[in-house]
């Protein structure tokens, strides 16, 4: 029953909402979200968390007068709900529904589209400046959890804020965990709590007070400052934030809307920087999602009535699970192997590494930046480290990839999850621009397997090479194909010819390989005779058997799951243009120059020509051209 979510149709209608209607309300925003996610899959353990805050932040801010700013996004189920999109909340993270994550496009109150972590405060920052330069007095309100708060651009976000000490709120919403545990001396850190929001308003009037008075009176207010310093100092994050220039209040209790309230009602009438820490459960109203809050933080389609996930089609192992088996082998060899992921235990598939090897396993919190260097010092030290990261997240350290490992040729290892398109997560998570964003870096080795039995040759192959080896590999099960019980190291730059044809050739490069090949098999049936070419490498490239291939056929079929843009098949338009090679007719298959929106794997694949059906049918019309 949703009596009175029916009748919210935006934040204006939750000023009549009383507060015992409001404790209903917050029942049944968990009870859509809870049943929506069933369904569709989600991140539901953190937006359950957040209830009762998001009601508070609508209750006492004027959105989207005032701005709200969700950190990362993916708590913001209820913020959608109250803010016009109830209607269509079943769609959420379908293809051509309303998306995961706050999207400008999509609604006036998502001030600023999210989708990655530790960017709300410099966003919010941006937002108080550009509203005082024209004069406005709206607030800003940045929502950050402490699991972002691992990410280096928080705090810089934090000491630029401070420094200027704008009219801006930082709302800390502290569960004690990111996807996974929280790791680091932060965490401990913001542990330590007592309650500080009743000294605002008298620290201000002491210390106007007192300022006025003559040289005794500043004196005293050193002293006291002194004190109040020492006492947060031994018990409370408080003077963490108040270094960085922020008045701290908190923490507080996240589930207690009435408490919320009052203390939103109290800060908007500050007018300087200030950070309210607040209390909250992962997963709250939905004991599976407490019981499991790691396993809820995103979850796939579950049994409503016992939160058990529903499993996929198939019994193949996933790419994900060969990658951390593969490791587990490969270590038990190699004493020099490093395994690091940065707060994706789970997900790249690192848990059983770190239990067999608890030495030798490095969870650095949401900060690929650091996981990136780290690895390149532990590498310059004789080590081999592996970085287990998703594709996309990889992209915030790209700076740290180029200098400290690529220009040192460092062995450090990129086994990068996630490639191509993710599914539900939309446009923020899928991992379409790796191949195009690492191939251009001197010394670094690209390569892809056309399955899991390939994946883990390829693993052994980047171990051992003497310089940085990436290996990207698909999200989601692989072909079921037989596993090899020892991993050995494929010959560096060399393709893999699985089909021989007169009429031209299709070349392949990871998880199209088996598409192309169905391609090519049912064209064959229509008269057209294609070579199929499993390319395993993007840099170095098979620069001798493409090159004959070209010269034999005339005619080139690129494919990959990467953008076009300065992917695979543009490497191997520049060899053919290095090569003075003319006359040969060049099809690249990939994704166009623009964001891939959110939906199923196989419906995008298929939207954008890249299933089997969709390779044959382009191949056919460029065959006939």
């Amino acid at each position: 029953m949703t009596a009175i979510l029916d009748t919210i149709e935006s934040p204006c209608d939750l000023k009549g909402v009383t507060q015992r209607e409001l404790a209903q309300l917050a029942a049944e925003l968990r009870e859509k979200i809870i049943a929506v996610c069933a369904r569709n899959g989600g991140h539901l353990a953190p937006s359950l968390g957040v209830v009762e805050l998001t009601l508070a932040l609508h209750r006492v801010f004027d959105s989207p007068a005032d701005k709200i700013i969700w950190d990362v996004g993916h708590q913001a189920y209820a913020h959608k709900l109250l803010t016009g999109r109830r209607d269509r909340f079943a769609t959420l993270r379908t293809l051509g529904g309303i998306s995961g994550f706050p999207k400008r496009c999509e609604s006036s109150h998502d001030a600023f589209d999210t989708g990655h972590t530790s960017t709300s405060i410099s966003a919010a920052l941006g937002f108080a400046v550009a509203r005082d330069l024209r004069g406005e007095r709206n607030k800003v309100v940045a929502v950050i959890g402490d699991g972002s708060m691992t990410g280096g651009l928080a705090y810089e976000g934090l000491n630029n804020a401070g420094h200027l000490n704008k009219d801006l709120v930082v709302i800390l919403n502290d569960n004690e965990m990111s996807i996974a545990e929280n790791v680091g001396a932060l965490s401990n850190f913001l542990n330590r709590t007592v309650t500080s929001e009743f000294v605002h308003t008298m620290k201000k009037d002491l210390e106007g007070f007192l300022g006025g008075l003559d040289r005794i009176g500043h004196g005293v207010l050193k002293v006291a400052k002194r004190a109040e310093e020492s006492l947060k100092g031994l018990f409370t994050p408080g003077m963490l934030f108040e270094a960085f220039g922020f008045e701290y209040i908190g923490p507080i209790d996240g589930h207690d809307t009435a408490r919320l309230m009052e203390t939103f009602e109290k800060v908007k009438r500050f007018d300087d920087a200030v950070l309210i820490h607040v209390l909250t459960k992962k997963g709250r109203g939905y004991p599976p999602a407490e019981e499991k809050p790691a396993l809820f933080h995103g979850v796939g389609p579950f049994e409503l009535e016992t939160g058990k996930v529903i499993k996929g089609k198939g019994g193949a192992a996933s790419y994900t699970g060969v990658f951390g088996e593969a490791i587990r082998k490969i270590a038990a060899e190699d004493e020099r192997v490093i395994a690091l992921t940065a707060a994706m235990p789970d997900g790249t598939g690192l848990t059983p590494f770190a239990a067999d090897y608890p030495t030798r396993f490095f969870d650095v919190g949401i900060a690929e930046q650091h996981g990136v260097t780290f690895a390149a010092g532990l590498a310059a030290e004789g080590y081999r480290p592996v970085f287990a990261v998703y594709s996309s997240f990889l992209q915030r350290a790209y700076d740290q990839v180029f200098h400290d490992v690529c220009l040192q040729n460092l062995p450090v290892t990129f086994a990068i999850d996630r490639a191509g398109v993710v599914g539900s997560d939309g446009p923020t998570h899928h991992g379409l621009f790796d191949l195009s964003y690492l191939r251009h870096l001197p010394n670094m080795v690209v390569m892809a397997p056309k399955d899991e039995n390939e994946l883990q040759h390829m693993l052994i192959t980047a171990i051992e090479h003497d310089g940085p080896a990436a290996v990207r590999y698909p999200r989601g099960n692989g072909y079921g194909v037989s596993l090899d019980q020892t991993c050995s190291a494929l010959p560096l730059g060399k393709g893999e010819v699985l089909r021989s044809g007169r009429d031209g050739v299709l070349l392949a490069i990871g998880s199209t390989v088996y598409p192309a090949r169905e391609a090519a098999e049912a064209l064959s049936a229509e008269g057209i005779d294609l070579a199929l070419v499993n390319a395993r490498f993007v840099k170095p490239l098979d620069r001798d058997l493409i090159l004959d291939l070209a010269r034999t056929t005339g005619r080139l079929i690129t494919v990959e799951e990467n953008v076009v843009q300065g992917g695979f098949g543009t490497a191997v338009l520049e060899l053919l243009e290095e090569e003075g090679i003319n006359g040969v007719k060049v099809l690249r298959l990939g994704y166009p120059d623009r964001y891939v929106e959110q939906g199923e794997q196989h419906e995008l694949r298929a939207q954008y020509g890249l299933d089997a059906p969709g390779i044959r049918g382009r191949v056919r019309t460029f065959m006939k051209g």
